[in-house]
C-alpha cells in the first residue's frame, strides 16, 4: 500500500512554472523557438536529480506519466502530480504544471498522511515540506 501512496504522491507532485513557492528553489531554462522565447521551469523542491527521477518513475507507474525520467521535475511531471494531488488530496486549481501555494497545499496534505509531515498546510514549500517530499522520493525508487 505505501508503494502505492508514493506513487500517489509522485503524481500528485505538479510543479513547474513561474511562481517559486515558499523556499523552493527553480531553475529556469529557456527553449527558443521561431521567434519566442518560452521559459521552462524545473522545481525539484530540494530533490536530488537521483531523487527527482524516482518520483518521476512513481509517476511514470502508477499515474501514466510518460514524459522523461530525467530528474528534472518541470511542468510535465507537475502536471501529472497535479491530476492525482487533485484526485485525492483537494487540489482545485489548473492542471498546468505551475507550482502554487494549491499544488503545495495539497502536496502537504498527501505527505502528512504517508510520509511524517507535521508542519502546517499552508501552500509554503519549506524544510519540513521538502524533508518529507525527500522520503516520499525515496519509497518511489523502487519503481526506477
Amino acid at each position: 500500500m505505501k508503494a502505492l501512496v508514493t506513487l500517489t504522491i509522485a503524481g500528485a507532485m505538479t510543479l513547474g512554472g513561474p511562481a517559486t513557492v515558499g523556499t523552493a528553489t527553480a531553475t529556469e531554462r529557456t527553449a527558443v523557438a521561431s521567434d519566442s522565447v518560452t521559459p521552462l521551469e524545473v522545481v525539484n523542491l530540494g530533490l536530488t536529480t537521483r531523487e527527482a527521477m524516482n518520483v518521476q518513475c512513481g509517476l511514470r507507474e502508477y499515474n501514466g506519466y510518460t514524459g522523461a525520467i530525467d530528474g528534472l521535475l518541470g511542468p510535465e511531471s507537475w502536471k501529472a502530480f497535479q491530476g492525482l494531488l487533485q484526485a485525492r488530496y483537494g487540489y482545485t486549481g489548473a492542471i498546468d504544471g505551475i507550482v502554487g501555494p494549491g499544488t503545495i497545499s495539497a502536496l502537504q496534505r498527501a505527505l502528512q498522511q504517508y510520509f511524517e509531515y507535521d508542519g502546517a498546510i499552508d501552500g509554503i514549500a519549506g524544510p519540513q515540506t521538502t524533508a518529507a517530499f525527500k522520503r516520499a522520493a525515496a519509497d518511489a525508487a523502487q519503481y526506477c
